[in-house]
């Protein structure tokens, strides 16, 4: 009984030990995660200043603003029709 007891301690252990890596290595790859997020964070709040002062900055930022988002309408219902046409 006493070989049992000891066997199923030394497999608890290595189980014990096994979940220890494991979690570790989630947090590195939660921290490697985290890094990522914030420099994406940082790339977005830069665009979104950039978008805002152009914006901002007169009536022919506005026209091509404008021309622009119409533009990717456009380009988007006709990559859908694109897309569809070539699924049928």
């Amino acid at each position: 009984m006493a070989d049992g007891l000891a066997a199923k301690v030394t497999r608890l252990k290595t189980l014990a030990l096994d979940m220890d890596r494991d979690a570790e290595e989630q947090n590195r790859y939660l921290d490697g995660m985290d890094s990522d997020f914030s420099s994406v964070t940082s790339l977005l709040s830069g665009s979104v200043k950039r978008f805002s002062t152009m914006t901002r900055s007169g009536r022919d930022n506005r026209r091509l603003l404008l021309c622009v988002a119409v533009g990717l309408i456009v380009l988007f219902f006709f990559l859908s029709y694109l897309v569809s046409k070539a699924r049928t």
